[in-house]
């Protein structure tokens, strides 16, 4: 391989060249599709002369037929019929800016389009204005970008590079994947499948839903390359950032894979593959961004076409979107028949998709529907500072529908978190890195399939739970004194007997006849004896006799305000039943217990509950099961903590040594 930093640090010193007119958060805006069109330009050189003569032959043919048979003389699946290219640029330095926009249009469609999504017209205009337009095309015209030079892995890597030097100040959500974790989930993704990817001429299909730049492709081509050189892998993908889009969409172009099937937009809003299932899927989605942009959509594939769209198991927080990612590829997943061995997947996420959400959330319900269905394979724990603009922990999911025997009804847990090594220079906030040794033993790790100090096996039932509710019955004792008759006021059917919607008179009479009630309710009350009740059934008898006697008419509404008011909580109390007998709840003694699905929660409840809480029941109709992934909680190792010998012995030595140090100051 190159030193593609050499090639990064050359085109880090053109874009210096913009400083001034251009802020350098715009210098990528620049430099990024100067590089796409330098990289075009080396990819067609050879052919050029031979393209021109052949344009001049077929030009009064339709442009898709004309562009079929200039590809063919390209060697490429685009062309460029413009009499410029970028040597020729540098010898009309007054005209560059319209000589420069004639070589874009006059590429073929499909490359044309690539360099529109960079809306690289402004800055051509802006370049020309400030005098540097011609300082840039001739510095990129130095750079040799052929792809025999510069291969394309390479070139992934060199914009990968650029677009991270150009947005290090990005958000967390907005990343993009070391080459050396794309390698790790690669082996990982096509491990199980060897005897299927050795078959001569086998071609499968790979996606990727947020596909960046395409390095995960890129990858993987070369994997399978490497395992089999007659095997095709034909690549699907979306991307929603328009240089992200352009430059992936450039590289396919360049390989000569199908640039139609690269498409760009919100995967989550505008799925462009919805009829279509593949064998491999592989992807990074943003963490913790929030997928409102897309919300209105979603909602509405999940009310209306439920497990028959892509988010029938759940919808998460609105503040991130990454399980609606994991959702939409679970739901491109081949069945399995005789001629299909079904899907697998690798999506790496942070720590959230693993616990976030408790029982009956849509986070917990996404858990249970892939936990349930044996999808999920396998999770591994990656080191921390792995990436670029974030140094949070992350955790790359294999998912498939196809178990083998062994890992039928099982998920692995490996981690791999003290897997890496330091970097002699840090690149953002990316400070490690994967070796080849740490890849290859966390692949062995994963693919041994035994437990040890890094990996663990469990059923899938030991990640659920069932959430239940345990009530505790309301008590109340009831007493008429003037503090509980002023709370009376703040009842909303008391406040409301002094409240009229009528207009002008009626509206007047209305609310002197209410207030004369709630006086009349008050003296009522207050000729009851000032005892403690501590039955409210009892109580409630009294009140309704009181008024009786004074001829007052309540209802219902007005009898519960009366006894809120005049009640308080008092554990020395009756039980409040209803009117079936009963009890009735107390929703501040309310509490929950989550019991494991593997034990039987009456055994749980005798066992845990009942000895601290004798009157607590059980209310099963808001029982509800979820599932959670605690990782770390399982590789967890105890650290005992030093002796106070020791550390009072190590504060004596920093004593001394700092009094030795005063006293030479001293002296």
């Amino acid at each position: 391989m190159i030193n593609f930093q050499d090639k990064v640090s050359f085109i880090w010193s053109i874009a210096e060249i913009l400083r001034g007119p251009f802020k350098k958060e715009d210098y990528g805006k620049v430099v990024l599709p100067m590089a796409v069109l330098r990289r075009f330009d080396c990819v067609l050189e050879e052919t050029k002369e031979a393209v021109l003569t052949s344009y001049e032959q077929y030009k009064s043919l339709p442009q898709e037929a004309r562009d079929e048979i200039l590809n063919r003389v390209a060697k490429q699946s685009f062309n460029n019929v413009s009499k410029f290219d970028f040597k020729k640029l540098l010898s009309d330095a007054d005209n560059i800016a319209d000589n420069l926009r004639d070589y874009i249009n006059g590429f073929s469609k499909t490359a044309r389009d690539i360099i529109e999504y960079f809306d690289f017209d402004k800055q051509i205009e802006k370049m020309d204005r400030n005098d540097l337009l011609y300082l840039v095309v001739k510095n990129f015209s130095e750079l040799d970008l052929h792809p025999e030079v510069v291969s394309n892995v390479e070139m992934g890597y060199i914009f990968e590079e650029l677009i991270r030097r150009f947005s290090e100040d990005g958000e967390a959500g907005d990343h993009y994947t070391p080459r050396e974790v794309i390698r790790l989930m690669v082996n990982l993704l096509f491990m199980e499948d060897d005897d299927i990817l050795t078959k001569p001429g086998i071609t499968q299909t790979l996606y990727d839903c947020c596909v960046g730049t395409g390095g995960m492709d890129s990858v993987a081509q070369e994997y399978l390359k490497e395992l089999n050189p007659t095997a095709e892998l034909e690549f699907f993908a979306q991307e929603i950032n328009e240089e992200s889009y352009a430059i992936c969409k450039a590289d396919i172009l360049i390989k000569g894979q199908e640039a139609k099937n690269i498409t760009f937009g919100n995967t989550l809003s505008n799925d462009n593959f919805p009829n279509e299932k593949f064998n491999y899927m592989i992807t990074n989605p943003p963490y913790g961004v929030e997928w409102k942009p897309a919300e209105n959509a979603v909602k509405k594939e999940y009310e209306e076409k439920g497990f028959n769209g892509r988010f029938g198991a759940g919808l998460p927080r609105i503040s991130d979107g990454q399980l609606l990612f994991l959702q939409h590829l679970v739901s491109k997943m081949k069945p399995i028949s005789e001629d299909e061995k079904g899907s697998r997947i690798a999506i790496i996420m942070n720590g959230s998709p693993l616990f976030t959400g408790d029982a009956g959330s849509g986070e917990s319900q996404i858990r249970k529907y892939v936990i349930e269905n044996d999808l999920v394979e396998a999770i591994v724990a990656m080191p921390e500072q792995l990436f670029y603009n974030t140094g949070i922990s992350t955790y790359i999911w294999i998912l498939t529908n196809n178990k083998n025997t062994l890992r039928k009804g099982k998920i692995q847990l490996v981690d791999g978190s003290g897997f890496y090594q330091k970097m002699r220079k840090s690149l953002g906030n990316k400070r490690n890195e994967l070796s080849s040794e740490h890849i290859n033993e966390i692949v062995r790790i994963y693919g041994d399939f035994k437990p040890g100090e890094n990996s663990k096996i469990f059923d899938n039932e030991d990640f659920g739970y069932r959430k239940i509710v345990v009530e505790r019955p309301l008590r109340l004792s009831f007493k008429v004194e003037e503090d509980r008759l002023k709370e009376l006021y703040n009842q909303t059917a008391f406040k409301n007997l002094a409240v009229s919607k009528k207009k002008g008179e009626a509206k007047l009479l209305e609310i002197e006849a209410g207030k004369k009630l709630q006086e009349q309710i008050i003296e009522a009350l207050r000729e009851i004896d000032n005892k403690e009740y501590k039955n409210r059934e009892e109580f409630s008898k009294l009140v309704k006799k009181v008024f009786k006697n004074k001829d007052i008419l309540i209802g219902k509404p007005i009898l519960k305000a009366i006894l809120t008011a005049l009640g308080e909580k008092d554990e020395t109390a009756d039980i409040c039943v209803d009117s079936k007998g009963n009890p009735e709840p107390d929703a501040d003694l309310r509490d929950t217990e989550n019991v494991p699905l593997k034990e039987d929660i009456y055994e749980y409840f005798e066992r845990e509950v009942k000895p601290h809480v004798p009157d607590a029941w059980i209310d099963e109709s808001k029982t509800k099961v979820g599932y959670e992934i605690p990782f770390t909680k399982h590789f967890y190792k105890y650290t005992p903590l030093r002796s106070s010998e020791d550390i009072m012995k190590e504060v004596k030595e920093l004593e001394e040594r700092i009094m030795e140090k005063l006293k030479k100051v001293m002296e």
